[in-house]
């Protein structure tokens, strides 16, 4: 693999790993790097902007430095830019739950990232798509997406991963409405729902395995609908989670799907890949098979 030539950072400048974003500089630039484009943003939603002239620019290599958000919004210009979705993207683990990193096996360790963004794989990976908006951890309603949008900036700023604990407590109790989902054009479920899922890997808020068949480049998406209703019934769901499948919970469903069509009987929140996003009553999720390059740890030999 040749060295990139051209680099674009977008970073977060309020998020932090290692030494921060000066670090990050130094690393970047102790490689043999022509030109280094370098744009801040405040927050996630700012990001796009500076990925489209980093796109724009042709660069061979957009570092992204944040958490889910940021990742979200990149990956989301790049699977719609002409040409973006040709650039490898790095990720640099700065924000809270680092998903997708975690998930990929991407170290929050600066140097060990910035190593990976040089001389690891560059993978293509699915993306999942939502009223237009992609998504590469998972999208979710009902109890998730309250939980999200209760969590979303300053209470997760300040607890970081205890805040999704703080109000997931908060929403045990919630409401339940009624959904319909079809998978691939077929009725799947028809009752009381708590959460419904989609997830394009198995890891998701709070360290939960939701989805253990859930590969990333397989060109499908997990779906998943719990019924826990109170504190009680959340427990025992979570607790299977914890030492099994977690479809071995009586409370939970899953299946691999295309398309998601979901009808609610009430609008509610959704979220994707962590940050919320305005209520509604239906929507349609589905895969979009290989939309991204992301660059990934190598494989160890010894352990094929």
């Amino acid at each position: 693999m040749r060295t990139p030539r051209t680099i674009a950072v977008v970073a977060h400048r309020r998020k932090t790993l290692g030494g921060g974003l000066d670090e990050l500089r130094r690393l970047l630039t102790g490689r043999d790097v022509e030109k280094l484009l370098w744009f801040e943003v405040p927050k996630s939603r700012k990001a796009p902007k500076e990925v489209r002239k980093a796109v724009r620019a042709g660069v061979d290599l957009l570092v992204v430095w944040g958490g889910d958000g940021m990742v979200q919004r990149t990956l989301d210009v790049l699977a719609q830019e002409k040409g973006g979705s040709k650039i490898p993207v790095a990720i640099m683990p700065a924000g809270t739950g680092n998903l997708l990193a975690g998930n990929l096996g991407v170290p929050t360790d600066l140097a060990k990232a910035v190593d990976i963004a040089f001389t690891g794989e560059r993978h293509r990976f699915d993306l999942g798509r939502l009223d237009g908006e992609h998504f590469a951890v998972m999208a979710g309603v009902g109890f998730d997406g309250a939980m999200i949008k209760d969590a979303d900036g300053a209470l997760k700023d300040r607890l970081g991963k205890l805040a999704y604990v703080w109000t997931g407590l908060r929403h045990v109790n919630g409401e339940a409405p009624h959904a319909t989902i079809r998978i691939d054009g077929n009725d799947w479920f028809d009752g009381e729902a708590s959460c419904v899922l989609i997830g394009n890997v198995g890891t998701i808020t709070g360290g939960i395995h939701a989805f253990d068949d859930a590969v990333p480049d397989d060109g499908w998406l997990d779906v998943g609908v719990a019924t826990a209703q109170n504190a009680l019934q959340w427990a025992r769901a979570l607790g299977t989670m914890a030492v099994s499948r977690s479809d071995h919970s009586p409370f939970v469903r899953t299946t691999r799907a295309r398309r998601i069509d979901v009808t609610l009987a009430s609008k509610l929140e959704y979220e994707l890949d962590g940050g919320a996003r305005a209520k509604t009553k239906k929507f349609t999720a589905e895969v979009v098979p290989a939309a991204v390059q992301i660059c990934v740890p190598r494989a160890d030999p010894a352990a094929s």
